[in-house]
């Protein structure tokens, strides 16, 4: 049986990769791009260095950098109307999860019309948008790869997962320069993403011979380098496995789907701003040893890939440890628990239901290799918060 793989169409890895943005806007036939970013790239320079790096080839550019973390549908909105007013034929996102998934949803419904909700799963998005050329500046959602973007509904605080192959941006340019600057707790939770991307990809039922390949070689670059990216910022080796390691995890999760960690975490993250990344660290040790039954060879291959079982542990033994390891992961990381985060419990438990409803309407959990009911989840997302208080 084939496997349909979506990739962008032209993709620079490597030092320098940025600065090929004007190079790749003439491979694609497009001149009047709008960069998409967020006002920490604008400060940092990276927005300007682009807009230079497009002047020297004589390529006009606009920027707009209102996104916010956790994009919402009004936070898009000026963007959408931007696109609808202008002339522009692509758009430049640069920045973490939140200025591409932006992009993403802004070229969309932007040149399409409607609105976000128009276009939420399970609806399956071919039209394209404005072409988009994707610099990611975090080692983390893998978005400069996926045909996937989140954006939250403002009326009810659910997170709307939008998918399809008008969501897949046209080229990515990944540099891991652009990550040296990211202080340890951003290098930690979108590390920790990747890392649930990739170990999600491989257990979920939508696995494939070719994700396979790319989710186990991101858990080994990304297992055996967070920890250095985040106590040596400057480590380059470090940073260039966890970029390349967030890319390959990206490219994984897009065709092969993410599962039960990620259907959890989204409302978290909506109801109580958590960061996407921090919120997939809390669930990810809880949620792994629950699902670690339905498929015990595959989280042993996770916990081999990461270094931290033998090949000739038995599959038991080396769950065991993968489990561990996560345990230890968040300790080392600094990963807060939903209480010292500062999320109210009452608050908390009073959304279980909502919460567990969100997930499993996102599909997500149906990939998972052992996939619960709403009465689980609301237990698992308990046994989450009680670990935390231990």
């Amino acid at each position: 049986m084939s496997t349909s793989i979506v990739l962008p169409r032209i993709m620079h890895i490597g030092k320098g990769a940025s600065m090929k943005v004007a190079e790749v806007m003439k491979a694609l036939h497009v001149h009047s791009p709008l960069i998409v970013t967020d006002k920490m790239m604008v400060k940092l320079g990276y927005a300007e260095r682009v807009q230079q790096r497009l002047h020297c080839d004589g390529i006009e550019s606009t920027v707009y950098s209102d996104t916010v973390p956790e994009p919402t549908v009004s936070s898009i909105q000026a963007g959408v109307d931007l696109v609808r007013k202008s002339h522009f034929d692509s758009i430049i996102a640069i920045g973490g999860g939140s200025p591409i998934d932006s992009a993403k949803a802004i070229s969309i419904v932007g040149k399409l019309g409607g609105q976000v909700s128009d276009y939420r799963f399970p609806n399956d998005v071919a039209e394209n948008g404005l072409p988009i050329i994707a610099i990611p500046t975090t080692a983390g959602t893998g978005s400069e790869v996926t045909r996937v973007t989140v954006i939250t509904d403002d009326t009810n605080d659910e997170k709307m997962l939008c998918m399809g192959l008008g969501f897949m941006p046209m080229a990515a340019l990944i540099d891991f320069e652009l990550t040296l600057s990211l202080p340890p707790r951003v290098t930690a939770d979108c590390g920790l993403d990747a890392l649930t991307h990739a170990i999600e990809a491989y257990v979920s039922k939508k696995a494939n011979p070719f994700t396979d390949a790319q989710a186990l070689s991101a858990i080994e670059m990304i297992g055996t380098h967070i920890r250095q990216a985040y106590h040596e910022p400057q480590n380059v080796l470090a940073r260039s496995a966890m970029m390349l390691g967030a890319t390959l995890a990206g490219i994984a999760f897009s065709n092969a789907s993410v599962a039960l960690v990620h259907g959890m975490s989204r409302p978290i993250g909506a109801f109580f701003h958590v960061p996407h990344g921090l919120s997939n660290a809390m669930l990810l040790p809880v949620i792994t040893e629950y699902s670690i039954p339905a498929a015990k060879k595959r989280y042993a291959d996770c916990a081999r890939a990461m270094g931290v079982a033998l090949l000739s542990d038995h599959h038991s033994v080396a769950c065991q440890k993968l489990v561990a390891e996560l345990r230890l992961l968040n300790q080392h990381l600094n990963v807060p628990s939903p209480s010292s985060y500062g999320i109210e419990k009452e608050k908390f438990f009073d959304l279980l239901p909502t919460m567990a409803q969100q997930a499993f309407n996102s599909g997500s959990p149906l990939n998972n290799p052992k996939v619960p009911t709403i009465e689980e989840m609301i237990e698992l997302y308990r046994k989450v918060w009680a670990d935390g208080e231990r």
